[in-house]
C-alpha cells in the first residue's frame, strides 16, 4: 500500500455496503424509488425526509429488501405508539411485517417494536435495523441512547428515518453518523465545530432547558469547514422537503395553507412579592410565569377548542395536561399512561366515531411521528424548543391534509422571547435545509476519489 492508498483508507465516508434492491412496488413514487434505492445499495444510510414524504413506506421497503437479501428478520424501532400504524401501513401495502415478541425473531420478515422495549431484542437475531423518527436518540439519556447504538452497531444494514434536523442543533446529525458506524459524534465536533463556552451566551441562545434549568454545551461549524462538513453529511444522508429537492414534480406534494395564531396571557395574579406584574425577563422568571399562568393558558386552550369538533392540546406540564382534560372533556395521554392506553387513545383520536374528539399530550410523549391529517386544529404551550414545535405542528401540516391547519401558541405576558426565538429557528432550519440539500445533490455528481484528494492533503514530495 502506497502512502496516497493508506490516505484514502483514512476518509470518513459513508460506505457503499449494500447491494442492488430487488424489491421496489408500483406504489412508490418516483422520488420514492430514488431515494429507497439509494438507502438500500448505501447499506448504513439516513433519509432526512419531511414529513409526509412516505418515510414509514420507504423503511419498510427497504426491510423488505434486506429480508429477502439475508433471509433473515429485520427490526424497526418506532416511538411509542407508531408501531401501530407502521403494521397498519405494512399491510395496507401488502408487506408482511409483525409486532416483535421476545424470543420469537424466527422468521425472515419484518418485526416493529418501540425505542423502549429494544433492551429485550439480541441484535444477533436481526440483519438489518431501522429507526423511524431517529431524530429522538439524542434525547435518550446517555446510558438508553449508548443502548440504542451498540445495538444497531451490532447489525450488518442499518437506516434512520426522520424528518429535519433541528437549526444549528448538531447532536442529531453526530448521533446520526455513530449510530451509522461512521464518523464519533466527538469526533465529528473536534473535527468540523468549535465550543462557544460562555455560558451567558448559551443563555442568550436559547439552549438552555427552562423546565430542568441546565444549560448546554453550544457548537458552532467553523466557516472554513461548511463545504467538507455538508459534502460528509451526503456521503451517508440524503435530505428533501418535497419531490423537486431531488429533481421531481411536486405536484402531489403541495401543502394545504397553515395560521400560525399567538395569543398572549395576562396573569390575574402579580409575582409573589410584587404589588403588580411585571413583566419577565429572565429565564427563571419566565419558566415562573409559565407555572403562574397554568389556568389562564389552560381555559385560553380550552376555550378556541370548543369551537372545534376534533382538536389536539399540546402541553409540558401535567398540571396543564390534568385541567385541559378537566376543561375540554378530552383524553390525556400522559406520561404515566401505560403503552395499551397510549396505542389505546392513539387509535381514538384517528379512527374513532365520537362527534367530538380532542386528545391532549406532551410533544416528547405523542409528538413524533404519528399521522393525524384528520385533525387541522391544535394548541401549543410555547417554550424555546423548535423542534418539538416543528414536530407537533407537522402532526397535522403534513402531505396528504387536505384542509387549512391552524396552530394557536399560547404563551404568557413576557414570553415574547419564546415566539422570537422560533421564528429566528425556523429561519435557520430552512437555511440549513438548503445546506443540505444543495451539498448532498453536488454530491452525487463528486467522484469519492476525487473529494478524497481535496479534503486530505498530501505532502508535496508525494506529488512530486
Amino acid at each position: 500500500m502506497d502512502y496516497s492508498q493508506f490516505l484514502d483508507t483514512k476518509h470518513d465516508f459513508g460506505a457503499d455496503d449494500g447491494f442492488k434492491p430487488t424489491y421496489m412496488p408500483s406504489v412508490l413514487k418516483d422520488f420514492q424509488v430514488s431515494l429507497t434505492d439509494w438507502a438500500v445499495r448505501k447499506g448504513r444510510g439516513a433519509l432526512f425526509a419531511d414529513c409526509g414524504l412516505g418515510k414509514t413506506l420507504m423503511q419498510l421497503v427497504w426491510a423488505q429488501n434486506v429480508v429477502e437479501h439475508t433471509n433473515k428478520p429485520v427490526l424497526i424501532l418506532t416511538p411509542l405508539s407508531v408501531s401501530i400504524q407502521t403494521l397498519a401501513e405494512a399491510a395496507k401495502f401488502g408487506i408482511e411485517a409483525h409486532r416483535a415478541i421476545v424470543g420469537h425473531a424466527t422468521l425472515p420478515t419484518i418485526y416493529v417494536t418501540n425505542y423502549e422495549q429494544l433492551h429485550k431484542f439480541s441484535a444477533t437475531d436481526y440483519s438489518g435495523v431501522v429507526c423511524d423518527e431517529s431524530s429522538i436518540l439524542k434525547n435518550f439519556d446517555g446510558v438508553y441512547k449508548s443502548e440504542i447504538t451498540e445495538f444497531m452497531r451490532q447489525v450488518p444494514y442499518r437506516l434512520l428515518a426522520t424528518a429535519t434536523a433541528a437549526p444549528n442543533d448538531w447532536d442529531e446529525l453526530g448521533t446520526s453518523s455513530e449510530a451509522l458506524g461512521y464518523m464519533g459524534y466527538k469526533d465529528m465536533l473536534k473535527t468540523f465545530f468549535t465550543n462557544k463556552e460562555n455560558s451567558s451566551s448559551k443563555r442568550r441562545s436559547g439552549r438552555w432547558d427552562m423546565f430542568k434549568g441546565e444549560a448546554r454545551d453550544e457548537f458552532v461549524l467553523l466557516g472554513w469547514a461548511e463545504e467538507s462538513f455538508w459534502r460528509w453529511v451526503a456521503s451517508w444522508a440524503r435530505a428533501a422537503r418535497r419531490p423537486s429537492d431531488l429533481g421531481f414534480d411536486d405536484r402531489d406534494f403541495i401543502l394545504p395553507q397553515m395560521v400560525e395564531q399567538f395569543t398572549e396571557i395576562k396573569p390575574r395574579t402579580p409575582r409573589q412579592g410584587m404589588l403588580f406584574d411585571v413583566t419577565a425577563v429572565n429565564f427563571q422568571e419566565q419558566r415562573e410565569v409559565i407555572r403562574r399562568t397554568v389556568n389562564e393558558r389552560c381555559e385560553s386552550a380550552a376555550e378556541s377548542i370548543s369551537h372545534h369538533n376534533i382538536a389536539a392540546a399540546w402541553c409540558n406540564l401535567n398540571d396543564e395536561g390534568k385541567l385541559l382534560a378537566k376543561l375540554t372533556g378530552g383524553v390525556e395521554v400522559s406520561g404515566s399512561s401505560s403503552d395499551e392506553e397510549k396505542e389505546e387513545a392513539v387509535n381514538w383520536f384517528v379512527n374513532g366515531t365520537d362527534d367530538r374528539r380532542v386528545l391532549i399530550s406532551k410533544p416528547k410523549i405523542l409528538g413524533f411521528g404519528l399521522n393525524f391529517q384528520h385533525c387541522n386544529y391544535a394548541t401549543y404551550f410555547s417554550d424555546f424548543s423548535y423542534e418539538r414545535y416543528y414536530q407537533t405542528t407537522r402532526r397535522f401540516w403534513r402531505f396528504g391534509q387536505t384542509k387549512k391547519v391552524t396552530i394557536n401558541s399560547i404563551y404568557p405576558e413576557g414570553g415574547e422571547r419564546m415566539m422570537q426565538a422560533i421564528v429566528r429557528k425556523s429561519k435557520a432550519a430552512e437555511q440549513m435545509f438548503e445546506n443540505m440539500v444543495r451539498y448532498m445533490n453536488d454530491a452525487l455528481a463528486i467522484d469519492k476519489t476525487q473529494y478524497t484528494s481535496k479534503e486530505i492533503s498530501k505532502p508535496s514530495w508525494l506529488t512530486k
